[in-house]
């Protein structure tokens, strides 16, 4: 019995599945190497010219609280969101209701409109901060 398994394992060994596994568990590589084509691949792109690529804008938000109105917004649109001009860029933001000082904190999405224009509080918002969802907010709005 116990020859059955030694020889059972000295031809697994060298199976070739086996080696594979092997290589990829020590490290060995199991890939072909690279040849005169691969060089010259590399080498073209290596010649073209990079572009450099724009400076992305990162709106930091503002300090200190800005104000707003808000109503309910779309109630099929999940999540705690509010879509306001105060903002040109999505970001996290605090909301907090100017007659209880309940809080909250929402998605800033942007909003056509002056900045002076009226806001959309969603559904999940508006009941966290325990509105009344016919009525209009006054809110102070704060970003990040």
């Amino acid at each position: 019995m116990k020859r059955a398994v030694l020889i059972s394992l000295v031809l697994l060994a060298g199976c070739d599945a086996v080696r594979t596994s092997s290589n990829r568990l020590f490290g060995g590589s199991d890939r072909p190497q690279n040849t005169a084509a691969d060089e010259a691949v590399v080498e073209d792109v290596a010649a073209e010219e990079v572009q450099p690529t724009e400076a992305v804008v990162v709106d930091t938000g503002w300090d200190g609280a800005k104000q707003t109105i808000a109503g309910l917004g779309d109630p099929t649109k999940p999540g705690r969101w509010l879509e306001t001009p105060l903002v040109k860029t999505e970001m996290n933001g605090r909301i907090v209701v100017q007659r209880t000082g309940a809080q909250a904190y929402v998605a800033l999405v942007p909003a056509p409109g002056a900045e002076g224009a009226g806001s959309r509080l969603s559904l999940e918002a508006m009941q966290a901060l325990l509105v009344p969802l016919d009525q209009l907010v006054e809110l102070d709005v704060y970003s990040n």
